[in-house]
């Protein structure tokens, strides 16, 4: 499969990575970010020069404004979207939940979970056949989190994270027969950005003795995982959770 991508947060880490493989591979990619917006033109020009057409587009998952803006911007300039990568999230440092607000867990359940369904609501309006698309494919960004719990680190990130898996298993059979192929893909220890923006920039390196392979993993490798499940190749898989964990 080819065509047009969207991939939220793709502005760093897993997303950057899986927006400059899709870009090796021909489709026309839209890199959907809220922050960090030098970074986000950065993957847009590397997409570029692998030859693909690539904009960069603000986008806050929590609004359903602006996720409609999204999708109708990218059909707009790119043509209408073939694969959705729900790539968008976010841990707060670590802590306990008995010292955790409820300002902070509601944050961390708008951009995982709500953004999420809302991402998703509109790539099906768009690709199910029952609307009058043509199909696609739909890859939500969950985590070995949502089975491990993160006790005493991110236990609200987790629980958002066992949602998204929750989800992914009932969209998958929702619109299995309008075309729409709904998976997640579950990393495990990556070695990105995003620890050092959860307050623990060491965690891939201190937590890597404990991972059955001996090391962290790379954001390439989880974007070829993502891009497998929204290829052709993978055809008749839907609502599945890939593991791509090391053995953790």
């Amino acid at each position: 499969m080819s065509g047009v991508i969207v991939i939220t947060g793709g502005n760093s880490g897993i997303g950057a990575a899986t927006a400059l493989l899709a870009a090796e591979r021909g489709y026309a990619v839209a890199v959907g970010y809220r922050e960090r917006s030098a970074e986000a033109d950065a993957v847009v020009a590397s997409a570029r020069e692998r030859g693909a057409r690539a904009l960069a587009l603000r986008v806050d998952v929590r609004l359903e404004s602006s996720v409609e803006t999204l999708f109708e911007t990218v059909t707009r300039e790119l043509g209408t979207p073939r694969v959705l990568v729900n790539g968008a999230g976010l841990a707060h440092p670590q802590a306990r939940l008995d010292a955790m607000s409820a300002a902070r867990i509601e944050e961390v359940f708008a951009v995982n979970v709500l953004g999420t369904l809302l991402c998703s609501r509109e790539a099906v309006r768009r690709m199910s056949t029952r609307r009058g698309g043509s199909g696609g494919a739909i890859v939500n960004l969950s985590s070995a989190a949502s089975r491990l719990g993160s006790p005493g680190e991110y236990v609200d990130y987790a629980a958002s994270k066992g949602a998204v898996d929750t989800f992914t298993l009932g969209l998958a059979r929702e619109v299995a027969a309008e075309g729409i192929r709904v998976n997640a893909v579950r990393p495990g220890i990556i070695d990105t950005g995003f620890h050092a923006r959860a307050g623990d920039p060491d965690r891939a390196s201190r937590l890597a003795g404990g991972i059955p392979l001996q090391r962290a993993g790379t954001a390439r490798e989880v974007a070829f995982a993502i891009l497998w499940l929204a290829s052709d190749e993978a055809a008749f898989t839907t609502g599945a959770l890939l593991d791509v964990s090391g053995g953790r």
